[in-house]
């Protein structure tokens, strides 16, 4: 299944706001309804394919004329990520410089090989696509000519297991929940769980260095890498041959959150473990956000830790967006700060990690809610991109950002952000409703994970535009990283630049020269265009 070509995912579990929603957003922030209904897929304007007739030749006797595909539907369905500035653009029916000329569907590392050589031979630029869910401008290269997008749908095996080494090589167009059903076949999980699970695939979890919902027990997934094959303009680029090495730098670092500007990842080898018997999910109430921070880091720190751990903020908790499925179901008894703690493995294991935990959370502050607001959160846990449709769909704004730092400088950062968003936006005349929560922990520190809600005004994209500008400049102020885990794209590459400094990016630029002599392959994401 296709995911929606103006929204998220599955149109069949998409639900309009509940009246009473809607009459909040209009007193709260002056949220007006649309005027008029967004461009419809058979309306829309799209130009011809520009894909010269030899270019297409060339590529259909390396595919196969079925896997190079010109139709319009196909084309806008590839076009933009899934982003609010996204959805707006594609909802307003502009398709201007993100509109691939073709969608090519490769089947094996040798077939990608093939296309960047064609590519380069034709003058095209190549786009790797594998669920389209980026949200950081990373399916819309700076091509000053024709892009075709490389879909790896049909590279979707699971290619080897490792039953006595625990490992797994994972072909890079699996969709997380692919990837499981398969793995669970032999009674093993990679526990990689992020919100965009549902549609994302094993490459682009690489490539972005992904964060999973359940990383305080199963690790990020780029911690779950142990090797990579890269498809270049070059050749081939084989990395990781052992658990851990000293052979010199390790180039899967290389690989690992590229982006598709270094090349085509077509197999990912990755650890994996066995499916847990038991899962619990609880929640507990802070009387403040720092308060519920402090027992977080003290988990992260000391143990024993949740697979599963985070922590909504004051406004988060009073909304209810920690748990999007029940949002407008009238609940105002909701005060201070939600967290949430889950357990997975074997019984033994959980319980025994559930009472130690509980035994730290109460000398913290926490008060235990049960197991009901945990089975809430698990169930609604992908539903929070539906309802940012939902509330475009009514009128509002709705874009999410996300961060990390160290833990002496979580107040800071979770401040200047929080304030960075309300001023620019309240400037504009769109005064918004900011929430945050923590994400993901560690021994050293946490992400900060922002949603924001406003009415749209008269130039939404231009409003987020300065809004998100201003979180970005506060977030390096503050000693944050402009991207936990969605990623650099276009729209974090110039704060990515100064964060890396001049002489890493310049190291970034020979690797891109060696491997995409051509510029070939993604140019302006990561990396500016030459």
């Amino acid at each position: 299944m296709d995911m929606l070509w103006s929204g998220w995912g599955d149109p069949a579990q998409a639900a309009p706001l509940p009246d009473s929603v809607i009459g909040l957003l209009r007193d709260l922030l002056g949220v007006k309804p649309h005027e008029a209904a967004p461009v419809a897929l058979d309306d829309l304007t799209v130009p011809a394919s520009p894909l010269a007739p030899a270019a297409h030749r060339a590529l259909a006797a390396a595919l196969g004329d079925a896997h190079v595909r010109t139709d319009a539907e196909t084309r806008v369905r590839h076009t933009r990520g899934k982003s609010t500035p996204d959805l707006l653009r594609i909802r307003g029916g502009d398709l201007a410089a993100a509109l691939p000329a073709a969608v090519l569907l490769p089947a094996t590392h040798e077939e990608v090989l093939a296309v960047l050589r064609l590519c380069a031979e034709h003058g095209l630029i190549a786009v790797p696509f594998g669920g389209g869910t980026s949200v950081v401008g990373g399916l819309a290269p700076q091509a000053h000519g024709a892009f075709v997008a490389l879909d790896l749908r049909r590279m979707n095996r699971l290619l080897d297991l490792d039953p006595v080494s625990r490992t797994a090589t994972l072909q890079p167009g699996l969709k997380g929940p692919e990837a499981e059903a398969l793995l669970a076949e032999h009674g093993f999980t990679l526990g990689h769980f992020p919100q965009s699970y549902e549609w994302a695939t094993v490459g682009g979890f690489a490539a972005t260095r992904s964060s999973g919902q359940a990383s305080a027990g199963y690790g990020r997934f780029d911690e779950m890498v142990l090797s990579l094959t890269l498809a270049t303009p070059e050749g081939t680029l084989d990395t990781g041959r052992a658990p851990r090495s000293a052979a010199g730098p390790d180039l899967r670092q290389l690989v690992l959150g590229s982006e598709g500007a270094f090349g085509v990842i077509t197999s990912v080898t990755v650890r994996v473990r066995p499916a847990p018997r038991t899962r619990v999910y609880e929640g507990w109430s802070f009387p403040t956000f720092d308060a519920g921070a402090a027992a977080l880091r003290r988990l992260a720190q000391d143990g024993p830790r949740p697979t599963v751990l985070r922590l909504s903020d004051e406004t988060e908790t009073l909304v209810g967006l920690a748990h999007p499925e029940a949002i407008g179901s009238g609940d105002q008894r909701a005060t201070g700060c939600t967290a949430v703690a889950g357990y997975e493995g074997t019984e033994q294991d959980t319980a025994h990690r559930r009472e130690g935990a509980a035994a730290v959370l109460r000398e913290c502050g926490g008060t235990p809610l049960g197991e009901e607001p945990g089975r809430r959160w698990a169930h609604g846990r992908y539903a929070a991109p539906y309802l940012r449709d939902a509330l475009l769909d009514a009128g509002a704004f709705a874009e999410t950002l996300e961060t990390a730092t160290f833990w002496s400088r979580v107040p800071e950062l979770y401040a200047a952000v929080r304030d960075a968003l309300t001023v620019t936006l309240t400037e504009a005349g769109t005064p918004p409703l900011v929430m945050c929560h923590i994400s993901h922990v560690y021994e050293n520190g946490a992400s900060l994970y922002f949603t924001v809600v406003s009415a749209q005004g008269e130039d939404p994209v231009a409003h987020w535009t300065r809004a998100k500008h201003a979180a970005n400049e506060a977030i390096l102020a503050a000693g944050g990283t402009i991207s936990h885990h969605h990623g650099v794209g276009t729209d974090h590459r110039d704060w990515y630049l100064r964060e890396a400094g001049p002489l890493g990016v310049e190291a970034l630029r020979a690797v891109k020269r060696r491997l995409d002599p051509d510029g070939v392959l993604n140019p302006g994401v990561l990396l500016p265009a030459d």
